[in-house]
């Protein structure tokens, strides 16, 4: 049986075989199934690679069943390597290895190995065509299979799972569907052509970025929430850091663009989590001390992020209608904090003990700190985002000249 669709010998065959593992999907599991694994700290190597490698079956069964519905049902690709049967034996063989493996997880580890392991298989057969035409489903299928390899690379080592491997599996698969959004914003036009329902085709380009936007900040901010929640180690909000970089610069750029660093973002990410996770290198380190300034600390922190909230908004030229904004709130503030100081919400120690118009001056300070902050940042994004609308529009503008130009020449 020829398994090369163009030729027919054995080193075509394991060629074409060999055609199907694309490095940028397939690489993420495998190393999302040790994640999982050094999470749960001491594992054992030949558990580990027997789950790799049923996530290495589980995304190969994905790329082949892709480019034969891709190619020999829908027509959407111009050649394909593998012939009809090769495919066919190709998805056999993948789902005997996948079986192979699960059934070995189960009997080693025991039924919840296999049960958590299982579903992988299924996300990768039925990407194509049942998955990938519904916007959920679409989105959330890849994500979710690097949130089950997070979960099964911890289970077949422990045999239970944690907030922490739970924690980790929900960030990725947040953070993920973001990436995906945008991934699929490259073939919004063919897409749309063939009313297969992306986000993108749904909500349209822009309103699709926005959730994207949205999804990278929820998934990322969780990390910080599993942090300080005890749960991730001290150092896995420099991951998200680095991350968030990268996203800050992608979010603004044009869909391949955008995809190739977020994904490269992505590898960046995973690989600086492992080494927060593994080596823990922030354990033991104690958050400074601002205690030791007395009853000068609470005014401290008000003037370094008041500073912060005067450089952001200067950056985006809203002094002026902040000032306007504060004076209006700030009445309604102060009997606020008057009301809850007088009845004993709370009690404010480290302050300078001076008060004003019967509450501590740093209530005063705060009062005007806080909401300069939050329109800082509010008015701040709004500039960039109207900047990048401007370069977008002139770009098209630029573009649209180019073609008449062109058009009149011709």
């Amino acid at each position: 049986m020829a398994i090369a669709r163009h030729e027919s010998s054995v080193s075509a065959d394991v060629r074409a075989l060999l055609s199907q593992i694309h490095p940028v999907f397939m690489l993420p599991p495998l190393a999302a199934s040790w994640f999982g694994a050094a999470v749960a700290g001491q594992f054992a190597i030949a558990i580990g690679a027997l789950h790799m490698t049923a996530m290495f079956f589980a995304v190969y069964t994905a790329h082949v069943k892709d480019g034969y519905v891709d190619f020999y049902r829908r027509g959407e690709d111009d050649d394909h390597p593998m012939s009809m049967r090769g495919c066919r034996f190709a998805l056999f063989g993948a789902a005997l290895g996948f079986a192979a493996c699960t059934l070995s997880l189960g009997v080693i580890v025991g039924p919840g190995a296999t049960l958590i392991t299982l579903p992988t298989w299924f996300i990768g057969y039925l990407h194509a065509p049942q998955l990938d035409t519904n916007p959920v489903t679409t989105t959330l299928g890849y994500p979710t299979g690097i949130a089950l390899a997070i979960l099964g690379g911890f289970y077949v080592q422990t045999g239970t799972l944690t907030p922490a491997a739970i924690g980790f599996a929900l960030v990725f698969l947040v953070t993920l569907a973001g990436v995906k959004i945008i991934d699929d914003e490259q073939d919004y036009a063919y897409d749309r052509s063939i009313d297969k329902r992306t986000v993108s085709v749904l909500l349209g380009p822009r309103p699709a970025r926005r959730v994207a936007a949205a999804l990278l900040f929820f998934g990322l901010v969780g990390v910080l929430w599993g942090t300080l929640g005890g749960a991730f180690p001290p150092a896995s909000p420099l991951a998200a850091l680095a991350f968030v970089t990268i996203a800050v610069i992608a979010i603004r750029a044009e869909p391949t663009i955008a995809t190739m660093l977020l994904i490269r973002g992505a590898y960046v990410f995973l690989a600086l989590l492992f080494v927060a996770v593994w080596f823990r290198p922030l354990s033991g380190i104690v958050l400074p001390d601002i205690t030791v300034l007395g009853p000068y600390t609470y005014l401290t922190t008000e003037i370094f992020f008041g500073a912060i909230a005067l450089g952001l908004l200067s950056y985006a030229d809203a002094l002026r209608r902040a000032a306007f904004t504060i004076a209006a709130l700030y009445p309604i503030a102060y009997v606020w904090d008057w009301y809850t100081l007088e009845v004993g919400v709370f009690e404010i120690t480290l302050r300078t003990g001076h008060e004003l118009f019967g509450i501590p001056i740093e209530e005063h300070l705060f009062m005007i700190v806080v909401p300069a902050l939050v329109l800082g940042i509010h008015e701040t994004i709004r500039t960039v985002s109207a900047d990048s609308t401007v370069a977008d529009s002139d770009a098209t503008a630029d573009s649209s000249g180019t073609d008449s130009t062109t058009d009149n020449s011709a």
